[in-house]
């Protein structure tokens, strides 16, 4: 098998028993603050920018489709109506919601992406990194790279490294770079740097595992090099949550696995706005600048976990941070 079975990490079955540490009414008045949330128009995405939002964060909606994220726009709008009228103490002003352009399966657009942001003079307080596809066929994305790898971790890099420096400025300051206990179902190694394109040395499973991973190792390594800042990187799971990020199991798993998962979905999985509260945790709560959590690894909600021994280790890490590195200059060309 071209991929590792998943660990049942002991660490991560005793989080069943630990009661959630925050809900939506733990998130502080977020007024002054500004947040980007990658792939904010459906899903978990959309569920954090309506919970940033309505208290008080100015939020940028990073899409590929302005029509899509337009559209969501107008529908947070209405969520958030509601939610002020049934709750008081939200106020009653109006949500600050703006597009940025983001093609996560394309470097010198994600590049292009962070430059548009920084030239609107604004601070960034807030990055979520939440966008992301799950067990798509194989495929190479505009630059080349198997596309999971691309999207969910390379296109991200982009555009945290472009944003790096007025997120550092903006201290305190916050990344959340969404992981999965998918990470745990791996390729072999880890990160198969020789074989990270060869469709035979991978599968569906193990491709979003090995992206999941990456979001893992490359968070560490940037909370590492951001120390003695008061930048704090930390990577959720957010666990089994019903959206529409499994769209692509028909193609790649089979109608039986499809159907199954789907089924899972509807009688198991949490809905997105109970799903979206690890990220909110990490992005908003005064606990992470007072404990100093940073380059950690939390399962719902606000639980910090032991992840795989893949992403404990240091040297993979630095071996993806200066792969990743290599590949951000060989693709994105300055003109």
């Amino acid at each position: 098998m071209p991929y590792t079975n998943i660990v049942f990490n002991a660490a991560y079955w005793k989080s069943f028993t630990q009661r959630p540490k925050f809900t939506e009414d733990d998130i502080p008045d977020l007024t002054g603050k500004v947040a980007i949330v990658t792939g904010a128009n459906s899903g978990l995405g959309f569920a954090t920018t309506v919970a940033l939002a309505s208290h008080g964060a100015h939020v940028f909606l990073a899409c590929r489709s302005e029509p899509r994220a337009l559209e969501a726009i107008e529908k947070i709008k209405e969520v958030i109506k509601k939610k002020q009228e049934e709750n008081p103490l939200l106020g009653k002003k109006e949500p600050n919601l703006d597009f940025l352009a983001l093609d996560l399966n394309d470097m010198k657009k994600c590049h292009h992406a962070a430059k548009q942001f920084l030239e609107r003079g604004l601070p960034l307080h807030i990055l979520i990194n939440n966008g992301g596809i799950m067990t798509s066929p194989f495929a190479l994305s505009a630059d080349g790279v198997e596309q999971q790898f691309a999207v969910n971790h390379m296109g991200h890099f982009v555009f945290t490294m472009g944003l790096l420096d007025r997120i550092k400025e903006s201290q305190p300051s916050r990344i959340v770079m969404l992981s999965s206990i998918g990470h745990e179902m791996t390729v072999r190694g880890g990160i198969d740097f020789e074989t990270l394109n060869d469709k035979d040395a991978s599968n569906p499973t193990s491709r979003y595992g090995r992206s999941k991973l990456a979001n893992l190792l490359i968070g560490k390594a940037l909370a590492r090099r951001l120390a003695n800042e008061k930048v704090y990187v930390n990577m959720p799971h957010p666990g089994f949550v019903n959206t529409d990020l499994a769209r692509n199991n028909k193609d790649s798993l089979g109608a039986f696995a499809a159907g199954a998962y789907d089924l899972a979905g509807k009688l198991c999985a949490s809905k997105p706005e109970i799903g979206a509260l690890n990220q909110l945790y990490l992005a908003t709560s005064p606990e992470v600048e007072q404990k100093d959590l940073r380059g950690l690894y939390f399962v719902p909600v606000g639980n910090e976990c032991r992840p795989s021994h893949y992403a404990l280790d240091e040297e993979l890490q630095e071996k993806l941070w200066d792969y990743s590195v290599e590949l951000m200059r060989e693709k994105v060309k300055e003109p």
